[in-house]
């Protein structure tokens, strides 16, 4: 529990940098000292405070979020979700017009919908899945916390709706989605990069939906962000964004 509060107050400072350097009317561009390089830049294969920080952070969101320095829970790419009487199924449903960062090695041709929603979670949990053993299958958050074996299923409802359904009431399951390695990757970029024969690409040139896409890394150097002018909660004040590592 002391990782996890850590990780969630290194997301908040970095989320006050942003604001503070906007409202003294500084530079667009904002430089954070990281305390070390990331071991990935997709948080459900991590557990280093760097790639969350790097990833989970700039790059990703997930269906909830935490409330700015809390835990209370909040919506993000859901909107909404209801829980069955028996604390069983978990419904959400998803918000609408979210765009997928277009970067130099991906233009996506949707918007985020619950596909992005199944692809993501059935990574982890499905070892039939064609992503579950690139970059050594290790989802080390996701086992560690039982979550292959409480989630049953997961459905496509609709579109833009996705239930859960676990094999037994969890009074947390709601705030474990907003955990970093429940952040939402695209399923076409995926299917995109199995085309291509370069599955490892997910993980090493992330596209996301967060308020920052990926531009370049150099290994123990920097890490490179800019501006999603598209962020779906406003696009942030700062133009660039620059890990110095």
């Amino acid at each position: 529990m002391k990782h996890v509060i850590h990780l969630l107050s290194l997301g908040a400072m970095l989320a006050t940098m942003v604001i503070g350097a906007a409202a003294q009317g500084k530079s667009k561009t904002l430089v954070y000292c990281s305390e070390g390089s990331p071991s990935t830049f997709n948080p459900q294969i991590a557990t280093d405070g760097p790639t969350f920080v790097a990833s989970g952070n700039t790059v990703y969101d997930r269906l909830v979020q935490f409330e700015r320095g809390g835990t209370k829970v909040l919506p993000s790419l859901a909107e909404s979700w209801e829980i069955s009487k028996d604390g069983k199924i978990f419904t959400f449903k998803l918000r609408k017009g979210v765009k997928f960062h277009k970067t130099k090695y991906f233009t996506p041709s949707r918007d985020f919908n619950a596909e992005d929603v199944i692809f993501t979670f059935n990574r982890q949990r499905v070892k039939s899945h064609p992503y579950h053993k690139i970059s050594g299958g290790n989802y080390e958050y996701f086992h560690g916390m039982g979550m292959d074996k409480l989630l049953k299923d997961l459905v496509k409802v609709d579109e833009y709706t996705v239930r859960f359904e676990l094999s037994e009431p969890s009074t947390p399951f709601l705030a474990n989605l907003g955990m970093h390695f429940a952040s939402i990757l695209s399923s076409e970029y995926g299917k995109k990069l199995l085309d291509e024969g370069k599955p490892e690409r997910i993980d090493t040139h992330p596209v996301g939906t967060g308020p920052f896409k990926f531009r370049r890394y150099v290994k123990d150097t920097t890490i490179r962000f800019e501006k999603n002018e598209s962020y779906f909660l406003g696009a942030s004040p700062l133009d660039k964004l620059v890990f110095v590592i």
